[in-house]
């Protein structure tokens, strides 16, 4: 069960040692993060609840909870990484959730690009991920993270939940993502890239994109070295970097 203890616990068994702060309830894991971002909180600094009561998805979307049924938290990364590449810390993000869940349950665990999370084809968790940049660096990312637990809400239909308790689901999402985590390392987006490739159900699938008014579609055929997604339309390749992604088929 999520604690402050339990927050200390994940960090230490990953290498960690980083402010944590635990509520019961809060408005959003996000904004505090982000809040506590600003003030000049160190990296690793990790802020979680039992329940949101205005939890943020992508896109100004809203991310409803059971309270008691999910993991919803949120940690400040400052990366030494080109702010051109911060796609890479959403993927990253999707592989370690992903292979945290398929570690603790026997369910079929895959991620949608850039930011889902399904168990037997159901979206059972999002990632969101903000920044500030202050000119060619970045000063902050938070990394947001909500996953259904058990039981999915009752009112969002198609839901999908993973058979884990929350605290064990935290250590193992950050054991693999600290591992992921090299963003200085020449090899970074290489790895980051692959490993996501190969839990990412959107390749090979035929895929409307919108982004900022522009449709693209066509069949999603790989991951780019920034971590955006190309699509192979009828008049050649484009790169979808952000926006609404739609399976087709």
């Amino acid at each position: 069960m999520l604690s402050e203890d339990a927050l200390v616990r994940a960090l230490e068994r990953a290498g960690l040692n980083a402010p944590v702060r635990f509520e019961e309830v809060t408005a959003s894991t996000q904004a505090t993060a982000l809040e506590m971002a600003a003030a000049g909180t160190p990296e690793w600094t990790l802020v979680a609840a039992g329940h949101q009561t205005q939890g943020r998805g992508r896109l100004g979307r809203t991310w409803l909870d059971e309270p008691g049924r999910a993991l919803m938290f949120s940690f400040v990364l400052r990366p030494e990484l080109d702010p051109g590449s911060g796609g890479l810390l959403t993927l990253l993000a999707g592989t370690s959730l992903a292979s945290a869940s398929s570690e603790l349950a026997d369910q079929r665990t895959a991620c949608t690009w850039p930011n889902d999370l399904l168990v037997a084809g159901r979206k059972a968790g999002g990632i969101l991920a903000e920044s500030r940049v202050d000119g060619s660096r970045f000063e902050h990312v938070v990394i947001g993270i909500g996953v259904n637990l058990r039981t999915p809400p009752h009112d969002v239909p198609g839901a999908g939940a993973v058979e884990a308790e929350d605290d064990e689901l935290l250590d193992a999402f950050f054991s693999a993502f600290v591992r992921g985590y090299q963003p200085a390392h020449p090899a970074f987006a290489g790895g980051v890239i692959a490993a996501y490739r190969g839990v990412c159900v959107t390749l090979g699938m035929r895929v409307r994109a919108t982004t900022s008014g522009a449709v693209v579609e066509g069949e999603a055929v790989d991951i780019d070295e920034l971590g955006g997604l190309v699509v192979r339309t009828s008049t050649g390749e484009q790169v979808v970097r952000f926006g609404e992604v739609e399976h087709l088929e």
